[in-house]
């Protein structure tokens, strides 16, 4: 009988990353955590120990070689993430050290120690900030608007030339915003403001938002591990349901078993808002549309997403509600 495929997985703390090795576990594979600090090694899941290395900061110099032993794909998860207002000197250059340098260091690692596959986590941010009259796809130009954006979308294209010069398969998914119990940034700011019951001035929004649940996104990468067809493809991934932040605000309130209050301020006036405010990235967030097709993962892999759009945000939403102000 054959071992089960071992799959290494960096940033396996995070929010996705928690939600992978779940997923992984689930479906027979054995996961290796590949975590940035001593103190961060990774817990138990279900019951079940995770093979733990330390590897330190992710950079040009990161030294996979003894971390990818006896590894048959990698799941690539640990980035420089987008932060609103970076304080860096060079973003770009900050973000490139980690988000282009490393996964490089690491896809080529993984060529040299005979890892077969590489599954990149990239952003929709590759593609642009909103849609208009046409949802992204994967046919979509590239045009990142900032330096995370940029630097994914360097990623992607440095890991197609490091697959046609070595042969190591390369998977790149690009989500939206994840969503789901426990995840935090502004997505957790709004949910606390439906569970305290905050009026919230977006009654009147009429825009279309992509997201993906985090298990979905999880599914997504355990299914692109092991099928065929993912070999050195990009997937845009979403839950396959659009929203208006006035529908994701009642969902996840229904989760919590509260009747949210949304005032139908029109958008011109946030606008203003946002502009007197400095606020206009963040307002921009709330009231634009940002639309994915995600019919070619699940048309060429045969995936669907496991967790229901409306059901996941309801999950989210009773989620926040159990927890303290």
């Amino acid at each position: 009988m054959s071992e089960p495929v071992r799959v290494a997985v960096t940033g396996a703390n995070g929010f996705v990353g928690q939600a992978v090795c779940r997923t992984l576990l689930a479906k027979g594979y054995r996961v290796r955590a590949l975590l940035r600090r001593a103190d961060a090694l990774a817990q138990p899941v279900d019951g079940v120990a995770i093979d733990s290395r330390i590897v330190g900061d992710i950079n040009a110099t990161t030294d996979w070689k003894d971390h990818l032993k006896d590894v048959q794909a990698v799941i690539h998860l640990a980035a420089r993430v987008h932060v609103m207002n970076d304080q860096s000197d060079d973003p770009l250059a900050a973000f490139r050290a980690v988000n282009v340098d490393g996964t490089a260091g690491l896809a080529r690692a993984a060529h040299a120690q005979g890892v077969k596959r590489l599954i990149f986590m990239s952003s929709i941010k590759v593609n642009g900030e909103a849609t208009t009259n046409r949802a992204f796809d994967e046919s979509s130009p590239t045009a990142p608007e900032d330096p995370y954006g940029q630097s994914k979308a360097e990623a992607e294209q440095m890991l197609r030339d490091i697959a046609a010069q070595t042969g190591l398969e390369v998977t790149s998914l690009r989500p939206p915003l994840v969503y789901g119990p426990n995840v935090g940034a502004n997505f957790a700011a709004l949910t606390k403001l439906v569970r305290r019951g905050m009026p919230l001035p977006l009654g009147a929004i009429d825009n279309h938002r992509s997201l993906v649940h985090v298990d979905n996104l999880a599914d997504a990468c355990a299914t692109a591990v092991a099928h065929a067809g993912a070999a050195n493809q990009t997937f845009l991934v979403a839950d396959g349901v659009d929203h208006s932040i006035g529908q994701m605000i009642r969902l996840l309130a229904e989760g919590m078993g509260k009747k949210p209050v949304l005032l139908p301020v029109p958008e011109g006036v946030l606008a203003l808002l946002g502009r007197i405010t400095g606020k206009s990235a963040q307002v921009s967030r709330l009231t634009g549309s940002l639309q994915i097709d995600s019919r070619a993962i699940r048309r060429t892999l045969d995936w669907q997403p496991p967790v229901d759009a409306h059901e996941g945000l309801r999950r989210t939403g009773a989620w926040f509600g159990k927890q303290g102000s």
